[in-house]
C-alpha cells in the first residue's frame, strides 16, 4: 500500500499540491524530513574540508561584472546541533567591529564614516550545505509542491519551502529538490530570512546561495555552493556588496585509520628454495642518500593527502604525467618524474623531490595543453637541477602535526636563484618539446599579469611557488615576449579559462576526474570569464556527479 501511495503521487498529474492525496503527501514529506535528519545525523562526527572563493564586482558600474577584489577562506568544520568551524588559511580584508548575534552570519557591514567594508565569515558559507540544522520539519516548515524534474540522470520532486512563521530570523525559504528513490535532498536554492535591520552600527546579512550534494561514496553529500549578489544601498550603512563565490566541501571521509588490523593477518610463505645472492645488500652512500630523500618526499606526499590536501592517484594524473614524459623524452632527461594534484583553488605549482604538485585552480584555468606543459616544464626543470626538497621531512615527526600547523610548516617555494636557474632550463626544455608553438601559453602569463591586482587572493600560494610574481613573470618573459597582444574584446583569442573548467572533485574520497563538455560558441567577449566565478550545474546520477561547466579549451570558438 505504501508503494502505491507513492506511485500515485508520482503519477498525479496536477502540480498543485492541493490536488495531490493528501495522505501521501504527508506520508512524503515526513520521508523527507527524516532523511534529512538521518543524514545529518550520519555526518556529525565528519569534518570535511571547506574552501570558500569570493570575487567582487566594482559598484559603480552595475553592467559590469568583472572582478577587482577577492577573498579566500579555507577551513575544516562539522555540522551537528551547531556548527563548529575551524580556520586553515584565512585570506581577506581586516574583520570590521562585530556585534553579537546569530551564529550564521556571513559578512558583518559596518558604519561608512568608519571606512570599512564588509567583513565576509566563513563559518557563514559552510551553513548553505544545510537547509536547517535544528528544525528542519513540519512544524517549523510549509512545503508546496511545484513539479517534477530530472537533475541530470537524477528525477526529483520539486517543492517550495517557507517557514511558518514568516518573521522568524535565520530560517531557509527557497526551493529544494528532492530525488524520487531514498527522498534525500540533492539541491536548494534560496536564502536565510534576514534579522530585523536594527539601529545599531553593525548589522549582519544573508545572501542568496544554489547548494548542490552529489551521490559520492554511496552517500548524498554536499559538494558544491555558488553564492551571488547583485549588490544593494541602505542608508545608514554599507548595504550588500556585488560578489559571486564558490564553496567546494570534500574530504568527509576522513577518519582516523586503523592500522593494528594489519597486525592480526598471519602471512604463511610458500615453500620456495633457498637461494645464494652473491651482490652485495649494503647501500653506497649515494644510495643512501637518495633513499633518505625518497623518504622526505614520501612523508610530505602522505601527510598532504591524509589532510585531504592531495588528490589521489588516478586518470588525471595519468594525463599530467604523458606531458611530463613527452618533456623528459623530447629533452634527454635521465630523470623520472610525475604528478600530483593539489586540491585547492589558488593558482600555484611546487615540487617535492621528484614530484611534480599542481592546484586544481591553476589546471582549471590553464587554456590548452601547451600552456599545462609550460607550467609543468617549470617544476620539471627544478627537478633537472637537483633542486633539493627539505630532507628534515625524513623524519616522521616532522609531519605529524596539525592541519593548520602543515599549512603553516610545509613551504615549497623556491630560492631566488633557483627560479632564475629553472627559467633558463624550462627554455631549453620548451624548444625541444612537442610544445613548441607557445602562443597560447604565452597569452596565459600576460593573463595572469594582468589580473594580479584585482585578484591577489587566487594568485597567491597557500604552498608552493606564486606564478603572478613579478621574478616570475620575468623570468619567462621570452613566452609572453612571442604571443600576441592580449586583447579581451577578441572573441578567438582565450588566454585562461573560468574556474571549474577542468576538474571535479569526488566530496567523499577527494577523487577527481576531468570535466567533459560539448563545444559552446561564444557570443561575446564578456563569456570568455577569464580566472572567473561561475555558477554550479551539476549533472546528477544516483553514482557519481558530472559538472556540466563551460570547457573553453580548444573547443570554444
Amino acid at each position: 500500500m505504501k508503494q502505491f501511495c507513492l506511485l500515485l503521487l508520482l503519477s498525479w498529474p496536477l502540480p498543485a499540491q492541493s490536488a495531490m492525496p493528501s495522505v501521501a503527501v504527508d506520508r512524503l514529506l515526513d520521508q523527507i524530513v527524516e532523511r534529512e535528519r538521518n543524514f545529518l545525523e550520519s555526518i556529525r562526527t565528519r569534518t570535511p574540508l571547506i574552501e570558500t572563493y569570493i570575487q567582487e564586482s566594482a559598484e559603480a558600474a552595475p553592467d559590469d561584472l568583472r572582478p577587482v577584489k577577492d577573498h579566500y577562506f579555507l577551513g575544516r568544520f562539522r555540522l551537528g546541533e551547531s556548527l563548529a568551524y575551524e580556520t586553515l588559511v584565512e585570506r581577506t580584508d581586516a574583520p570590521a567591529p562585530q556585534k553579537s548575534g546569530g551564529p550564521w552570519r556571513l559578512f558583518s557591514s559596518a558604519d561608512r564614516s568608519r571606512k570599512q567594508g564588509m567583513t565576509f565569515l566563513p563559518r557563514g558559507f559552510a551553513q548553505m550545505t544545510a537547509i536547517d540544522l535544528g528544525a528542519f520539519d513540519r512544524r517549523t516548515y510549509r512545503f508546496e509542491y511545484v513539479r517534477r524534474e530530472f537533475l541530470g540522470e537524477v528525477r526529483c520532486l520539486v517543492f517550495d519551502v517557507s517557514p511558518i512563521q514568516s518573521a522568524e530570523p535565520g530560517r531557509f525559504v527557497g526551493r529544494m529538490w528532492v530525488e524520487d528513490r531514498d527522498y534525500s535532498i540533492v539541491r536548494f536554492n534560496g536564502t536565510y530570512i534576514q534579522p530585523r535591520l536594527a539601529k545599531a552600527v553593525t548589522t549582519d546579512r544573508y545572501f542568496h546561495f544554489d547548494s548542490w550534494r552529489v551521490n559520492s561514496g554511496g552517500h548524498w553529500t554536499p559538494a558544491q555552493i555558488y553564492v551571488e549578489e547583485q549588490g544593494t544601498s541602505a542608508k545608514g550603512s554599507a548595504g550588500t556588496p556585488r560578489f559571486k563565490a564558490q564553496t567546494r566541501i570534500w574530504d568527509f571521509a576522513a577518519a582516523p585509520t586503523n592500522q593494528l588490523d594489519e597486525l592480526t593477518s598471519i602471512l604463511i610463505e610458500a615453500d620456495s628454495a633457498v637461494t645464494d645472492v652473491e651482490a652485495s645488500r649494503d647501500a653506497s652512500p649515494l644510495e643512501s642518500q637518495r633513499s633518505w630523500e625518497h623518504q622526505a618526499e614520501a612523508n610530505l606526499l602522505a601527510r598532504l593527502e591524509k589532510g585531504g590536501l592531495l588528490a589521489p592517484r588516478g586518470a588525471v594524473e595519468d594525463v599530467l604525467n604523458t606531458v611530463v614524459n613527452n618533456l623528459i623524452a623530447s629533452s634527454n632527461l635521465n630523470l623520472e618524474a610525475h604528478c600530483r594534484v593539489l586540491l585547492t583553488t589558488p593558482i600555484e605549482s611546487f615540487s617535492i623531490g621528484h614530484t611534480i604538485v599542481i592546484s586544481r585552480g591553476l589546471i582549471d584555468v590553464l587554456p590548452d595543453e601547451t600552456s599545462l606543459a609550460l607550467v609543468l616544464a617549470d617544476e620539471l626543470s627544478h627537478i633537472a637541477l637537483g633542486h633539493r626538497t627539505p630532507t628534515e621531512f625524513a623524519f616522521h615527526n616532522q609531519t605529524m602535526r596539525s592541519d593548520a600547523e602543515m599549512l603553516q610548516r610545509f613551504r615549497f617555494k623556491r630560492s631566488p636563484e633557483e627560479m632564475l636557474a629553472a627559467g633558463k632550463k624550462t627554455i631549453e626544455i620548451m624548444r625541444t618539446s612537442p610544445y613548441q608553438k607557445t602562443a597560447s601559453a604565452g597569452l596565459f602569463l600576460k593573463a595572469i599579469a594582468s589580473h594580479a591586482s584585482a585578484l591577489p587572493r587566487l594568485l597567491q600560494a597557500n604552498l608552493g611557488n606564486q606564478m603572478a610574481d613579478t621574478e616570475a613573470i620575468k623570468r619567462l618573459a621570452d613566452f609572453a615576449a612571442s604571443a600576441p597582444a592580449l586583447d579581451e574584446q577578441k572573441l578567438e583569442q582565450i588566454a585562461a579559462l573560468p574556474l571549474g573548467s577542468r576538474v571535479k572533485v569526488s566530496p567523499w574520497d577527494n577523487r577527481i576526474t576531468l570535466v567533459k563538455t560539448r563545444p559552446i560558441e561564444l557570443l561575446s567577449a564578456r563569456e570568455k570569464m577569464p580566472f572567473e566565478v561561475t555558477p554550479f550545474v551539476l549533472y546528477l546520477t544516483h553514482g557519481a556527479a558530472v559538472s556540466k561547466t563551460e570547457n573553453i579549451r580548444g573547443e570554444q570558438k
